[in-house]
């Protein structure tokens, strides 16, 4: 990837850009970004960062590794990440990363004949569709409730899951820091400088410490690197979603083939002249009924 590729600002989708932009040298960035996500229902005053990595009970309990780790003032805790890429089970992963989390914390308490947890938030940015069949929606806010009568059961386990793709709003139709947030992590590379429609207050650090220019030669490597491996993702996605396209043209094709040869056949047109026609074989259309 050539120098006259790269965009001015740091891409934040990268790995390398999202440590950046919301590692602990710039945990202003997280806990505006969180108190956006989360306004109207807590407010984030100061962050503490943890250990991403994590081994589990067991020596054949697998390591996880989150992407950023927090506590609050509060004693409230912040599992955050960035996935771009699709995969099978994610509730499943996000489910089991809040629990370990849950495990670890419920023993401190054991230690004091205390269960009691503090609140517990599971974020992550998605680069890919939860459900292709809604995609209008780009924001999953989840607790447990009751399934009867929608009552909030237990409040201190969230997650809160943003969707990218599903973000298609324009600059004018911004109307919270949060639509700022998103549309600022799909466009940031479009930028050659802060935008006015974007909050200054909340938004100058990102512009400020997020210049290419900036880095050292090192961190430049290390950054190319890191597109290098969004770019190669991003190219396998667009290709498998190619092939997918393309199958599914083909199965309509044959599709309409075979209803079209079987309308034939009833109307008595020879085989070999349906054959002709629609491309399929004549052991094909004998078969129909």
């Amino acid at each position: 990837m050539s120098k006259r590729n790269l965009s001015k600002y740091i891409d934040i989708l990268s790995d390398f850009g999202w440590k950046l932009y919301f590692g602990e040298q710039n945990k202003e960035n997280l806990i505006n970004f969180l108190n956006s996500l989360l306004e109207g229902e807590h407010v984030v005053r100061e962050l503490t960062y943890s250990n991403v990595e994590e081994d589990g009970d067991l020596p054949s309990e697998r390591k996880i590794i989150f992407d950023l780790r927090c506590v609050g003032a509060e004693g409230e805790v912040f599992l955050v990440e960035m996935q771009l890429q699709s995969q099978d089970f994610f509730f499943d992963r996000a489910v089991s990363y809040t629990s370990r989390t849950i495990s670890k914390l419920g023993k401190k308490g054991r230690a004091g004949n205390n269960y009691e947890l503090p609140p517990i938030y599971f974020v992550a940015v998605l680069g890919f569709c939860l459900d292709p069949e809604n995609r209008g929606k780009y924001y999953y806010s989840g607790k447990i409730m009751d399934e009867f009568d929608n009552e909030l059961l237990y409040p201190k386990l969230s997650y809160k899951l943003l969707v990218l793709p599903n973000f298609d709003k324009s600059r004018t139709e911004l109307t919270t820091v949060l639509d700022q947030w998103m549309y600022l992590m799909r466009h940031l590379n479009e930028f050659d400088e802060l935008p006015k429609y974007l909050d200054k207050r909340i938004f100058s650090r990102i512009f400020e410490i997020g210049e290419l220019a900036k880095l050292t030669s090192e961190e430049k490597m290390s950054y190319i690197s890191s597109l290098e491996q969004k770019r190669i993702y991003d190219a396998t996605l667009a290709h498998a979603e190619k092939k997918g396209i393309q199958k599914g043209i083909e199965k309509g094709k044959r599709e309409e083939a075979i209803a079209i040869a079987l309308e034939f056949k009833k109307m008595g047109i020879p085989i070999a002249d349906i054959a002709r026609g629609t491309g399929l074989s004549v052991e094909e259309i004998e078969k129909l009924k």
